[in-house]
């Protein structure tokens, strides 16, 4: 077969739209080129994937291959697609069948060894896989975040060639396993000593789901008190939880998948840019008022913030 489709997801905001990976082999001098809007870690994907599938003990084709990551005015990040590149060049020279392709997606960064690396934002993309109905083979860096969406068919490999070997119907690979969840260990609010009207306070705030404003001089128990109340809000629904944490996922900052029904608490310094704050930049990450969805945002000294001099404001954060 000529011609090859592999299935990825690519990363935008807290989604994780469809990539489909077409990979067409044709005569000529040997090259491989990427299109499609791919960035520089993209199109470097060539060299990682020529040299996996030699050390997966497999022909790398002497032809001219192109590979188009689709839909073509999508944006492509980062090395999650080095794995269904391959896939699909491997499918196009008739060493894996396509039709299995057809019913797995595939997010995995390749080592030149062929060893399956983890990438940030995978917990989207089990999610959709799970409502498109596919299974999602991933990196076991990855298996404890993919394994958060319950339901989903998330699959483990840990090289290039146990994936081709599942492909071809030699062997299975194992489910991914989420890790036990650890119970949330916030400073307790029985620390505290007197503060009546101020706890009073915190209780109604975390009651009711309230924003709170501290003021009082310097040492008076402020920042004590509001690092408290995450101990004291309501247990996080799975929804919530899944909600902050794929958060959490897409930032690149890390992401404890035992500690996903934490509620979570941030508290920037008054310094943080806007961009901090609110999430963007070239390449678009949740800022710190996102990243407490379902939690507490803690705005210490909240006057030295830049810009907190009243003005029109939106209350809607879009990513």
């Amino acid at each position: 077969m000529q011609l090859a489709l592999a299935h990825s997801r690519a990363r935008v905001g807290v989604s994780a739209p469809a990539v489909t990976v077409e990979v067409h082999l044709a005569g000529g001098l040997p090259r491989m080129s990427v299109v499609g809007l791919p960035e520089a870690a993209v199109r470097e994907a060539k060299d990682r994937v020529r040299a996996a599938i030699s050390c997966a003990q497999m022909e790398f084709p002497s032809r001219n291959i192109t590979v188009n990551l689709a839909p073509a005015d999508l944006p492509k990040h980062g090395g999650r697609f080095d794995l269904p590149i391959a896939l699909g060049i491997l499918a196009a020279a008739g060493e894996i069948p396509q039709d299995a392709l057809n019913e797995v997606e595939c997010i995995a960064e390749l080592g030149l060894t062929g060893e399956l690396r983890p990438v940030d934002g995978v917990l989207p993309a089990a999610l959709a896989a799970q409502a498109q109905g596919r299974r999602l083979i991933v990196a076991p860096g990855n298996a404890a975040e993919a394994a958060l969406a319950r339901n989903a068919q998330v699959h483990v490999a840990r090289t290039l060639s146990e994936v081709c070997a599942m492909l071809q119907g030699h062997t299975a690979l194992p489910r991914a396993c989420a890790d036990a969840d650890i119970a949330g260990t916030y400073p307790d609010l029985a620390d505290v000593r007197g503060q009546q009207h101020a706890r009073r306070a915190l209780e109604i705030a975390a009651a009711g789901g309230h924003h709170l404003l501290f003021t009082g001089s310097p040492g008076c128990g402020k920042s004590l008190l509001a690092a408290r109340l995450p101990g004291i809000l309501p247990e996080a629904s799975e929804q919530e939880a899944l909600e902050s944490a794929t958060l959490a996922s897409i930032s690149g900052r890390g992401f404890d998948a035992a500690r996903w029904r934490q509620r979570p608490f941030r508290s920037p310094h008054h310094s943080s840019s806007a961009v901090a704050l609110v999430g963007g930049g070239s390449d678009p990450r949740p800022g710190e008022i996102s990243l407490a969805h379902n939690g507490v945002l803690f705005l210490d000294e909240l006057r030295r913030f830049e810009g907190s001099r009243p003005r029109p404001f939106s209350l809607e954060i879009q990513l």
